[in-house]
């Protein structure tokens, strides 16, 4: 079984790439710090609830959205 953070960190990677955003941007939007994206993309974060209703809020979606289909 595929680790949650690897499978969370490709949905957040995809989603970035498909905006056009950059880590950059991303983690401008989402208010982390801009070391902290490319972390969770590659699965070595453990992220907590609220960075991904941070996360969720840069993408202009719910945190169910986000996370559905992990």
């Amino acid at each position: 079984m595929e680790d949650v953070r690897i499978k969370f960190g490709a949905k957040i990677k995809a989603l970035r790439i498909s905006k056009g955003y950059s880590q950059e941007k991303l983690a401008e939007l989402a208010d982390l710090d801009r070391t902290y994206i490319p972390g969770i993309e590659s699965g070595k974060r453990n992220v907590s609830i609220i960075v991904i209703e941070k996360i969720a809020k840069a993408f202009q979606l719910t945190i169910s959205d986000l996370t559905n289909s992990l």
